[in-house]
């Protein structure tokens, strides 16, 4: 056995020692929507699922990926309106598991960025369930990327700051203002939209200039990414003029001012084939 059969041998045996258990259940990261995106690991464990529970950012095309004899639990949420309340979903997990299910939970993004995996994977201590926890690319690195937008540059920001424009319970945005108004650094806002005037309020009132640039990046890393440029100034009424929808991240700093130049979509992993037919409708990037 050559050292190239070595490796790849001993890649695969990483990948299948930890096979999902009965009574387990997986909390999966499947990044912002391009199955290409997704892990080795989380693919292994979606193909070993008795069920998977899923919300509605998990895209369609990672969907396809599940087992045709694997329940599909659907538990999608949106800002204001739960298809099933999270407390419900709690519950839902435990009692899979105590079925001697293999479950996989399947998030949008990363789990533990502003996914509501460490709710879950506290309730599911609390009840004795046995679980393990897959990251995924967190949706502001990925749509940054097929964007054309380092969220990190030498030149342009020293630092990132991810953000949540929702707060539980439509809780008001109390956030450190002062802080994120810094010269050097990205924001990246989730779920930011129904608090885009606040956010542009707060940002401007603590001194960053209104010519500031924004992206707004809906769907991002999918067929239907509908991306748009604009300034801190004009934010509120690009948002209503190219009618931007959830889910929409608000990139706010000067990296921004790359997109034009970084942007090449089939290099960043787009299927053109995929891409072709969406182009005439608009909501392309």
């Amino acid at each position: 056995m050559n050292s190239s059969t070595r490796k790849k041998c001993l890649v695969e045996f990483q990948l299948a020692e930890q096979p999902l258990r009965v009574g387990e259940v997986a909390i999966v990261g499947t990044g912002p929507g391009d199955p290409g995106l997704l892990t080795l690991r989380a693919l292994m464990l979606i193909r070993q699922a008795d069920v998977v529970v899923y919300d509605r950012l998990v895209s369609p095309q990672i969907m396809e990926l599940v087992g045709p004899g694997t329940e599909r639990i659907h538990v999608g949420k949106a800002s204001g309106c739960h298809f099933v309340p999270q407390d419900e979903t709690n519950d839902l997990l435990v009692k899979l598991a105590i079925q001697q299910r293999r479950v996989v939970r399947l998030k949008g993004g990363d789990p533990y960025i502003f996914g509501r995996g460490g709710e879950e994977a506290e309730f599911l201590v609390d009840n004795d369930i046995d679980f393990q926890v897959v990251p995924g690319i967190t949706s502001a690195a990925g749509c940054a990327s097929y964007c054309g937008i380092p969220l990190t540059h030498r030149d342009y920001a020293q630092s990132v700051t991810f953000v949540t424009g929702h707060r539980k319970a439509d809780q008001s945005l109390d956030l450190n203002w002062q802080a994120l108004a810094a010269p050097g650094q990205t924001l990246v806002f989730y779920m930011g939209l129904h608090n885009a005037p606040g956010i542009k309020r707060e940002l401007m009132a603590h001194g960053v200039p209104g010519t500031c640039p924004v992206a707004l990046v809906e769907r991002g890393t999918t067929p239907m990414q509908h991306m748009s440029m604009t300034s801190l100034l004009e934010l509120e009424a690009t948002i209503d003029r190219e009618d931007f929808q959830p889910p929409t991240l608000i990139i706010v700093g000067d990296v921004v001012r790359l997109a034009d130049k970084l942007t090449h979509p089939v290099e960043a992993g787009w299927d053109s084939a995929l891409v072709a037919p969406l182009a005439a409708g608009g909501r392309t990037a």
